[in-house]
């Protein structure tokens, strides 16, 4: 039975990075920075400010704005890659994150053992994975590359076996940022095919996109971002007519800007 809570609630979310400034402009400073060791120089860069929402189960939100706007921090704040430094985030239920291309591959290990690595920090246990295992190596195309080290991999064949495996444990949220950009368009086809079964079958999926397309033809809402805020929520021809505006405009990104 579904549960009640929303899928995904952000209250009042701010998300506050410490920029460090490590490179000297001058020679003064070069030298200053030598005698006063110890003496950094940094400052706060909000890349949220007081964010609210809520997602409800089943639903397919789009999440688009301009380089630096702040799209995908609010991904890795509900995969739990950051903790908000301010406000609450409620999830409710498992996640699939598709955010950093290979993220949490180990490199000297082969793709059949990443599998397992990926799979068990996803939340199955070994017998579940092995179960799936002859299904993600055919889904990702690499062939015998199953078993050479990672770090033999090209982007897209990382793509491939990332997008596999996370989609494989069928999750109840998936998040999506930007990773369907790499591959070639087979490829591309059929991860499009597998997040419209993902959506048919009621999950909810969070999706970061560049491609208005893409944003039209999944999403029945979008949640347009801007500096920090969503400054438009709701029907996704309404968001993206925005969207179009502001980035025919100028853009000023802040030193340290998060995306």
């Amino acid at each position: 039975m579904r549960s009640s809570q929303p899928a995904v609630s952000f209250k009042d979310v701010v998300q506050r990075f410490r920029v460090i400034r490590e490179r000297p402009d001058t020679l003064r400073e070069a030298f200053s920075k030598f005698y006063l060791r110890g003496r950094t120089t940094y400052h706060n860069f909000e890349a949220l400010k007081g964010v609210s929402f809520d997602i409800r189960h089943g639903s397919t939100v789009g999440i688009i704005g301009r380089n630096g706007s702040g799209k995908s921090t609010i991904l890795k704040l509900v995969a739990g890659v950051y903790t908000p430094s301010a406000g609450r985030i409620h999830v409710d239920g498992s996640i699939a994150p598709l955010i950093e291309l290979g993220a949490g591959f180990h490199h000297e290990l082969t793709g059949r053992e990443n599998i397992l690595i990926n799979g068990l920090l996803l939340g199955l246990t070994k017998k579940e994975i092995k179960a799936l295992e002859e299904e993600i190596i055919a889904f990702a195309e690499i062939g015998d590359f199953i078993d050479a080290p990672i770090k033999q991999y090209s982007s897209g064949m990382y793509m491939r076996l990332a997008f596999s495996v996370a989609t494989a444990v069928d999750p109840d949220i998936l998040l999506v940022d930007e990773i369907l950009a790499v591959g070639d368009a087979g490829f591309r086809s059929k991860c499009f095919d597998r997040i419209r079964s993902f959506r048919d079958r009621g999950k909810t999926i969070l999706f970061v996109s560049h491609d208005t397309n893409s944003v039209r033809e999944f999403c029945d809402r979008v949640l347009l971002v801007h500096s920090g805020e969503i400054i438009a929520d709701g029907d996704p021809e309404d968001a993206i007519a925005r969207y179009q505006e502001l980035i025919n405009q100028p853009q000023t990104v802040p030193a340290g800007h998060f995306v």
